[in-house]
């Protein structure tokens, strides 16, 4: 399933400075898998050691939030955006 992935400024020298990649996977985990394996280190920056969003991650497929739904386990169907949002925080 080919899936455009949303990249944040801040992770894109991972990705050779795109913005939006294509991935391919029917979950959450399988589409982050299939950007470690082309983009080696990015998983590690959205996923923590214990295999858990980190916690100042926001991860959107199609415009919800995924820690509303099922995780890393959320389904990503064919032609759907995954949106990787680091949190801002300050006052």
């Amino acid at each position: 399933m080919a899936v455009s992935v949303r990249i944040p400024t801040i992770l894109r020298t991972y990705t050779d400075g795109a913005s939006v990649v294509e991935a391919s996977g029917d979950t959450l985990t399988t589409v982050l898998d299939d950007l470690d394996a082309r983009f080696p280190g990015l998983r590690a920056r959205v996923v923590d050691d214990a295999g858990a969003l980190r916690r100042f991650v926001n991860v959107y497929v199609n415009d919800n939030d995924v820690r509303f739904s099922d995780g890393l386990a959320t389904p990503v169907g064919d032609g759907a955006t995954v949106s990787v949002i680091p949190a801002v925080a300050g006052g």
